[in-house]
């Protein structure tokens, strides 16, 4: 199958795109994945980091850029958020703590949606899967350490695995896949402390 537009360096830009798709990556990484030489790598890097389709992470890798999202969202393509927000106010009600969507971008988690999020914080977090149990993001809720214990597991797994696997079973209805009983959750969730 042939990928390209002809319009060449339209053609290499979505390369350096897709290659950062995966997460952060050097110049060194992008001109690995891309195939293309490290002056063109660089010039069309820093040319998308300007129209803020790339940014920079704190160690000066690529990453996707701001720019993404928003145009996502302008074409109402951003169905894990439409869909996750009832489901995380069902979860804050159920729970009484608040609620967070956190977005899977390679190891790194990015909060999309949150309510009342609080300072010093224990929370329970589980995955929001999408096709072929692929991880695209974590549902959590948070509350105070005295109020969730040290143990918050205990007190909302149940609630916060069954959210996530709400909203997953959702996704993939709404891309017309059917949801097969194998591809479920696991039934832990993923216990973290804020300190």
């Amino acid at each position: 199958m042939n990928n390209t537009s002809g319009v060449g360096v339209l053609d290499k830009a979505v390369c350096v795109l897709a290659a950062v798709e995966s997460g952060p990556a050097t110049l060194a990484q992008l001109v690995k994945a891309t195939g293309l030489a490290r002056p063109t790598t660089h010039r069309i890097a820093v040319a998308l980091e300007h129209h803020r389709l790339l940014a920079r992470d704190v160690q000066g890798r690529f990453v996707l850029g701001p720019r993404v999202a928003e145009l996502a969202s302008a074409a109402g393509e951003d169905r894990l958020l439409a869909v996750a927000q009832p489901v995380l106010i069902q979860l804050r009600d159920q729970t009484g703590e608040s609620a967070q969507l956190y977005r899977r971008q390679a190891d790194v988690r990015i909060c999309v949606a949150a309510a009342e999020r609080e300072a010093g914080v224990a929370s329970v977090s589980a995955p929001v899967r999408g096709a072929g149990g692929k991880v695209l993001a974590a549902v959590s809720v948070s509350g105070p350490i005295e109020r969730l214990t040290r143990s918050p597991g205990r007190l909302h797994a149940a609630a916060v695995v069954a959210a996530g696997e709400k909203i997953s079973d959702l996704l993939r209805a709404e891309s017309g896949q059917r949801f097969e009983q194998g591809s479920s959750l696991s039934g832990a969730a993923l216990q973290h402390r804020h300190l």
